[in-house]
């Protein structure tokens, strides 16, 4: 005798509650983030710095600021933290081993437009307001070196993998330079111009090896130079059209993914930088591909208490979030051919909503996920092995952030919902966080994948992933 479709769905329940553990919620005024490594995780609440065992949740530390916090981020030694408090404009920072230990940062009449930590963990380097200069403060000493007209404020920054050099871009006489810095004694190392027109960013390869760096979006250029100033490739795809929107290396270091305006994805391969795939990004879905559709869909939520004894705690946990009329959130395999919700950017405002916005690479460096812009709601992921594409997810609110597992193929998203959306080579599941109003804007993982942050505009909560269900049977399941 086959189990009745109420008991599937109860069976369906239970395994959610196998699926992912939660936290309770708490609350948070801005920016939160895990130590690298993966033991603490900081929280900021208006003026406070709240530190708390990432395991527990219980508070280990409590700093307090002179301002509300912008901005957080840890040192790579996970023994030091600065605080960004750009509305002054400020910088402290706190050592977690040292807590009558403090650092302040005040730039004056110059400001401080942004911070960050150096690889060593002694160093910060801050720019100032207008791109005056980015200076490098030391922590063992007061020693502090200048870097005159940094090209940005949050970018144009980048740090070799084995932290013993900075490339820092810069602008004078209308001209892009790349200024080479020693990370252990801050002296320059070489100066070299660039072939841009507005350089938007810099970063090095994940070998050390080259440094690519890529024009503004009204000129598609992406260069690849070698770290004493020789071009070693230049890539254009087109012209006359917006360019370069995004760029991003494959962990691996053999790929270089290039997302353009023209809402195509472009991969390079690191022996010759030239094109080996290109990834379109297509309103309609038609045969032969081979890669499944998994659309989000409300399906009515009927359970026969008779079938099933499931306790009441259980029951109310579960349905107390659903939408009117008892609703579950899942994914529903399409059938081909599909059109994809997109909409058409005005052509009378700048910054076009068009193009592949959001980009980003497994750690494996065999899968990689898309979004083109113009298709807020869909979500792309791509098999590099077999150079095709591998599922399309289809959300039914526009994708807020996504992010992989740091250990693993498991991609989850957010979409300013109260459900969770998880993919792997397996399958995709819609999961319920069982959290009343806790709607999640933003996401982060733990560096060892053990725990999963979750924020909405005032709270935040962890989870943590138990288990996955088996894709062979349903993978559209909660």
């Amino acid at each position: 005798m086959y189990p009745s479709k109420s008991f599937e769905i109860s069976v369906s329940l239970l395994l959610l509650r196998l699926l992912m553990e939660f936290t309770e919620a708490y609350k948070q005024t801005g920016p939160c983030c895990f130590s690298p490594n993966a033991r603490y995780l900081a929280v900021a609440v208006d003026y406070r710095l709240v530190i708390r065992d990432v395991l527990s949740l219980k508070v280990v530390q409590l700093f307090s600021c002179l301002d509300k916090i912008s901005y957080i981020e840890w040192a790579l030694d996970s023994e030091y933290i600065l605080c960004g408090l750009y509305k002054r404009p400020m910088i402290q920072a706190w050592s977690l081993t040292q807590p009558e230990w403090t650092c302040k940062i005040d730039e004056g009449h110059a400001g401080i437009a942004y911070a960050r930590w150096s690889p060593d963990s002694r160093h910060i380097l801050t720019t100032s307001d207008f791109q005056l200069r980015l200076t490098v403060w030391s922590l063992v000493n007061t020693a502090c070196i200048h870097v005159q007209w940094p090209k940005h404020a949050s970018k144009g920054v980048s740090f070799t993998q084995d932290g013993k050099f900075a490339a820092i871009c810069t602008r004078r006489d209308c001209k892009d330079y790349i200024n080479l810095l020693s990370c252990q004694t801050w002296e320059m190392m070489g100066v070299f111009a660039v072939d841009t027109l507005d350089l938007a960013d810099i970063q090095w390869s994940p070998d050390d090896s080259a440094i690519v760096i890529w024009d503004s979006p009204l000129e598609y250029k992406v260069l690849i130079y070698s770290p004493d100033g020789r071009c070693l490739f230049k890539y254009q795809a087109y012209e006359s059209a917006l360019g370069v929107k995004s760029v991003s290396w494959s962990p691996c270091g053999q790929f270089l993914a290039v997302g353009s305006y023209d809402q195509m994805l472009r991969v390079l391969n690191h022996l010759t930088w030239k094109t080996f795939a290109k990834f379109m990004h297509l309103s309609s879905v038609r045969a032969p591909c081979s890669a499944p559709v998994f659309k989000e869909v409300d399906e009515p939520l009927q359970l026969d208490m008779s079938e099933l004894r499931i306790s009441d705690d259980f029951i109310q946990g579960n349905s107390e979030n659903a939408p009117e009329g008892h609703y579950r959130v899942r994914y529903k395999v399409m059938d081909l051919p599909i059109t994809l919700p997109s909409q058409k950017p005005p052509v009378d405002k700048p910054n076009p909503k068009q193009g592949i916005g959001l980009l980003s690479w497994s750690t494996d460096s065999q899968h990689l996920f898309t979004r083109n812009d113009n298709m807020p709601t869909v979500l792309w992921i791509w098999d590099i092995r077999h150079l095709e594409l591998a599922a399309i997810l289809v959300q039914k609110e526009p994708i807020r952030a996504a992010a992989w597992d740091p250990t693993c193929a498991r991609l989850v998203l957010c979409t300013g919902s109260s459900h969770l959306y998880m993919w792997t080579p397996s399958g995709a599941y819609c999961v319920n966080i069982p959290l009343p109003q806790l709607n999640i804007t933003d996401l982060k993982w733990n560096s060892d994948g053990s725990c999963l942050l979750l924020k909405d505009k005032e709270m935040f909560c962890c989870a943590s992933v138990l288990m996955l269900p088996d894709s062979s049977e349903d993978s559209s399941d909660e």
